[in-house]
């Protein structure tokens, strides 16, 4: 899968995921913001792609930790928007 189509699986899959946060995920333009996106499209593929059941617990555990830390980072830049208007 190319690198951007990659980014936009991730985007689309974490939207669902985080529907509180849906807007601001499909708004997100930032780098850092997009290659959250790709990981987490790649944790989702190689999880998928898996039958050793340590390895499908392991990119679970990933695949949440990108989703925390997603939550995490854009509430605190939804905050800080609000803040300066």
């Amino acid at each position: 899968m190319v690198r951007s189509n990659r980014r936009e699986a991730g985007r689309r899959r974490l939207a669902m995921r985080l529907p509180q946060m849906r807007k601001l995920i499909m708004e997100a333009r930032d780098p850092w913001q997009l290659e959250l996106f790709e990981a987490y499209q790649k944790a989702v593929e190689a999880r998928g792609r898996s039958s050793d059941a340590e390895l499908i617990r392991e990119y679970d555990e990933i695949c949440c930790e990108i989703e925390q830390h997603l939550v995490r980072a854009l509430s605190e830049l939804s905050y800080a928007k609000i803040s300066k208007g």
